[in-house]
């Protein structure tokens, strides 16, 4: 088994990055003693040392380099958030400082999805399982946020 279980965020200027994104998501960030380093913790529900949950903590880090130059194409990978509330949330990364990458669209069998770009050039995609009028024809709904398998 090979499960996701920390992710990374790499800013170069790590205050504007924590106010970005714990002003989007309520997320909380604690410096590492001595580091150019910060936990996050993603919220209730979230695993931790000894406890399971629904999603994952991460890191924030100095990034070392220059920050991506808009319209690079993508050379890590990128986060995708989960969500109930997918448009609130991308016109609030918007007034944060995000940039759009991907409007917000419907995609059948997957959810409403859209990517923006934090403020340091990041890509952060956002998706909701409800589809609005789509979902409504649909027989079976597709959960993207399910982190079990199918049997």
């Amino acid at each position: 088994m090979s499960l996701v279980v920390h992710f990374e965020i790499h800013a170069s200027e790590p205050q504007r990055l924590i106010d970005f994104y714990s002003g989007l998501f309520g997320w909380t960030f604690t410096q590492v003693s001595g580091m150019d380093h910060w936990t996050i913790e993603t919220g209730e529900g979230s695993v931790q040392l000894d406890t399971p949950g629904w999603g994952i903590n991460g890191g924030l880090t100095k990034r070392e380099g220059p920050a991506p130059e808009p319209g690079s194409p993508v050379t890590g990978a990128n986060l995708v958030i989960g969500t109930d509330v997918v448009d609130e949330l991308f016109a609030k990364g918007l007034e944060l400082g995000a940039t759009s990458q991907m409007d917000l669209e419907d995609v059948p069998g997957v959810g409403r999805l859209g990517y923006l770009h934090d403020p340091d050039g990041n890509l952060l995609g956002l998706i909701s399982p409800d589809m609005g009028e789509v979902q409504q024809g649909a027989t079976e709904a597709v959960d993207p946020m399910r982190v079990t398998p199918e049997p």
